[in-house]
């Protein structure tokens, strides 16, 4: 029988999980990233489980850092912006928000689309979805002259109220994709038809910005593993915990650009449902970073709105915080003479000093190496860590502070350990949560090392180690399930007009229908979730509530509320089927 695979791209290490549903028998592994082409890495894990892959490779689950990364370093593509007249400098002014108020040299991230790469179009839709302005054909060839003399690849449409009324940003997006085919196109209907206007521009702008690079390496990974696997179903781990086919990766890459932690959490999620574990905090340390998520009730939580590299994303996502403290991240001495550690790592290359690719820096890896707290091989045998190195690169740093070899290094972890006991106090202890009440999940290739430390910091009780913790993404992605989302904006008191509800839940539940049939799903109909974003008269912002797919349920009450659906189908993908062990 075909195997199942789930591959999670971090920024230290590619972790692989292999699975044989007829069995239930495993194999991981892992492999150093190659930031400059993380395909190369897919390819060469594939070559050494080449031996376990006998009868074949039928699913692919993949989680990639890809737009991620692409947006933290700003390496995306070149944007055209097209709006309605008056409207071009809406990604610009944003919302009149100042996190630090009394800062008077704060400033706000460069847009990501010049200012002569904007462009308007005389067209205007009211707020009802009634055409005022009626675009025509010269503004329409007009606006897509000057996008092709910008020089741009990608170009992002978002006009007012087209989430009502979605026309005049079709009619443009058949334009554009006619008469330029070597540029992306994205249209704020198709990408978030939510209100919320800046919201809505700057997701779109966002995606816009992401496709030509995710839409290469989606193109290069599936011609690369039609030779390996031609016969694998390839699906893209999404923002939300689920799963996407790889060409609607390419068509919406925003969604994968916090997909990377996601697959732990859900990965987490399956271990404890498999060991009577409901309430957790997932505690995902990697080689660069620190994940955590709250978990009640088997449920991770969830966010409709985070931002991205500074900018805001309209689109559900699973509840992560995350802070610059992993393996690698590099010990330093502040202007001040403290001793501080991460945000900056040291990567897979050079690495922690212990690696011995070139690293000279002292890293929270060698401070567990100094400290015995690590082997001498990794990777089940596939790395050596270099314990002189280590020891090199922290003793420089403690001459410089005064300290010896084992004070400095114990220093090293003390603070990457308050990093991390701040960022779950964040997501617990700040939101009204005791986390003595959780369960601490921790995963990844350096979690299981510093969580009893953080867990008496914060005193909790019960630490829930799962097998193999530093593949638990890898494995969690394999799991997931396919999954998509559709979205139907109406503003009206529930008092006034059930009816409205109504008709959009039917319209709701038509699109998933055809969705699953789409997908294949082979008669099964899989799960539909209906959502509600409601807020009280006044109030400015929804909180989402779940009611019953036909509609029962509605409460009449003076709310004014927003209608989402989630649809997902069980894809062929397995969970973990290895029993988990406690610490």
């Amino acid at each position: 029988m075909s195997k199942l695979l789930g591959v999670d791209v971090g920024g230290t290490f590619t972790d692989f999980f292999l699975i044989d549903p007829a069995t239930g028998d495993t194999r991981v592994h892992k492999v150093p990233s190659t930031p400059d082409d993380p395909s190369r890495a897919i390819l060469a894990g594939l070559d050494v489980l080449g031996p376990h892959l006998q009868g074949g490779l039928s699913f692919l689950a993949h989680g990639t850092t890809v737009a991620t990364n692409a947006l933290i370093q700003r390496r995306g593509g070149t944007v055209a912006l097209i709006t309605t007249a008056g409207f071009k400098d809406l990604i610009e002014i944003g919302r009149q928000t100042r996190p630090k108020i009394y800062d008077l040299r704060a400033d706000s991230p460069e847009p990501l689309v010049k200012r002569q790469h904007r462009f308007e179009v005389a067209e205007r839709i009211n707020s009802k979805g009634e055409v005022l302005i009626c675009l025509n054909d010269d503004d329409i060839a007009r606006v897509v002259a000057d996008v092709e003399r910008s020089g741009a690849d990608s170009v992002a449409v978002c006009f007012l109220f087209s989430f009502l009324n979605p026309a005049h940003e079709q009619r443009v997006g058949a334009a554009l994709r006619q008469a330029l085919p070597h540029c992306e196109v994205s249209l704020s209907c198709e990408v978030q038809p939510e209100f919320r206007e800046y919201e809505r521009l700057s997701t779109t702008v966002l995606n816009a910005f992401l496709q030509p690079v995710v839409s290469r390496y989606m193109g290069a990974l599936a011609k690369a593993l039609a030779t390996r696997a031609p016969a694998a179903r390839i699906a893209i781990s999404q923002s939300s915990g689920g799963l996407m086919s790889i060409a609607r990766a390419s068509n919406l890459p925003i969604r994968t650009a916090l997909s990377g932690p996601a697959a732990g959490v859900i990965g987490a999620v399956s271990v404890g449902a498999l060991s009577g574990h409901q309430d957790l905090i997932t505690f995902d340390m990697g080689g660069t970073s620190t994940d955590v998520c709250l978990v009640r009730g088997g449920q991770a939580e969830m966010s409709f709105g985070r931002s991205v590299a500074s900018f805001p994303v309209r689109l559900p996502a699973i509840d992560i915080h995350t802070v610059g403290a992993g393996g690698g991240s590099i010990a330093f001495i502040d202007k001040d003479g403290l001793l501080k550690v991460g945000p900056r790592s040291a990567g897979a290359v050079p690495g922690p000093a212990c690696y011995g690719l070139g690293g000279a820096e002292a890293t929270v890896t060698d401070a567990n190496i100094v400290l015995g707290r690590l082997p001498a091989e990794l990777v089940g045998g596939g790395m050596r860590l270099d314990a002189g190195r280590a020891e090199t690169a922290v003793s420089a740093l403690g001459a410089r502070l005064g300290l010896d070899l084992r004070e400095t290094a114990s220093g090293i972890v003390r603070i990457v350990n308050s990093n991390m006991v701040r960022a779950i106090r964040a997501v617990s202890i700040e939101r009204g949560y005791d986390p003595r009440r959780f369960t601490l999940m921790p995963f990844g290739g350096a979690g299981a090392l510093h969580a009893v430390d953080v867990a008496r910091e914060l005193g909790m009780t019960t630490l829930l180690v799962p097998p193999a913790p530093g593949i638990l993404c890898a494995s969690g992605v394999s799991s997931a399930l396919l999954e998509e989302g559709f979205v139907v904006t109406c503003r009206t008191p529930l008092s006034e007009d059930l009816a409205v509800v109504a008709a959009a839940i039917e319209r709701l539940r038509a699109q998933a229908d055809d969705w699953f049939a789409r997908e294949d799903a082979g008669g099964r109909r899989g799960e539909c979730v209906l959502l509600l974003d409601m807020r009280y008269i006044g109030q400015n912002f929804e909180l989402p509530v779940p009611i019953a797919v036909d509609g029962t349920g509605l409460a009449r009450r003076r709310i004014w509320r927003k209608l989402s659906v989630t649809s997902t189908r069980p894809s062929t993908a397995m969970p973990m089927h290895t029993p988990p062990s406690r610490l």
